[in-house]
């Protein structure tokens, strides 16, 4: 992780390479994306990839050595791009607080620790894959980091690179308004800051899946919200919100069972499954 930390209330800057710049007009004006923008906690610029093409067809794409199907970007256009963007040497980003990530079928996945990785940064550029894929040395040389948000094939980068856009800004202090929020949710697990932070009454979720939600009605066509939510004792609500969550990571993802630290309490109830 990067030296650099960021903080509180300081401008992330992301910037977005693509082919197809008309594609983020809707998901970077909607939501906690749009209020950081318009707070000042994130700055966004999206970058047409064929402005650094200088033939007469703004060709960014070429056939590859060796034969296949399909088109591969080439290098050319990527790197006059990121260099004109004065980003600093791959060498030396973790001491500026700046990373240039590749978007690639072929890439780490991207997960929740990936994003808190991210979040402290102070400068993201994100290159869109297109195609069959990327001219290899633009993740060799250039990049410093390849991620992919999931083990499927995509058309192009461009859709990987609104949820990370989204996952990070939404862990920028201050864009989201109650920031302890996003200590509960699913796949979280706390940041040094809050690591002597146990499970409150509202009970993170270390890692699992979020524990289960209700709201009013207390009874909706005869499916009634369970009686402990409504009791008023903190502790048995904890204890439900932990078993519940357990439950549900324990139905839909078990392998997170094994990336987590477990409680002598988490195993006596995994027991009682």
């Amino acid at each position: 992780m990067s030296s650099v930390v960021k903080a509180l209330g300081s401008a992330m800057k992301i910037d977005i390479v693509t082919i197809f710049p008309d594609f983020f007009r809707g998901p970077l004006d909607h939501g906690i994306i749009r209020r950081a923008r318009e707070s000042g906690l994130a700055t966004i610029e999206v970058h047409d990839l064929r402005a650094f093409a200088h033939d007469r067809h703004k060709t960014v794409d070429d056939r590859p050595f060796g034969g296949g199907e399909g088109m591969v970007l080439k290098p050319e256009p990527i790197f006059e791009c990121i260099e004109g963007l004065n980003v600093a040497p791959r060498e030396g980003r973790n001491e500026f607080g700046e990373s240039v990530v590749l978007l690639s079928a072929q890439g780490k996945r991207f997960d929740q620790s990936v994003a808190n990785e991210l979040a402290v940064l102070e400068r993201i550029v994100l290159i869109c894959g297109r195609y069959e894929g990327v001219d290899e040395r633009v993740g060799q040389y250039l990049a410093d980091r390849e991620l992919s948000i999931g083990d499927y094939v995509l058309s192009g980068g461009e859709l990987g690179a609104a949820v990370i856009v989204d996952c990070v800004t939404r862990l920028i202090p201050g864009a989201v308004g109650n920031q302890a929020s996003t200590q509960q949710e699913s796949f979280t697990t706390l940041l040094p800051a809050h690591a002597g932070d146990g499970p409150s009454s509202t009970c993170a979720s270390g890692g699992l899946l979020d524990y289960p939600h209700y709201t009013r009605p207390a009874d909706f066509r005869g499916m009634t919200v369970p009686e402990v939510l409504a009791s008023g004792n903190h502790e048995e609500i904890r204890r439900w919100r932990r078993r519940t969550a357990l439950e549900k990571t324990l139905r839909n993802r078990p392998d997170l069972l094994n990336q987590v630290v477990l409680s002598d309490e988490d195993k006596k109830l995994l027991d009682g499954f």
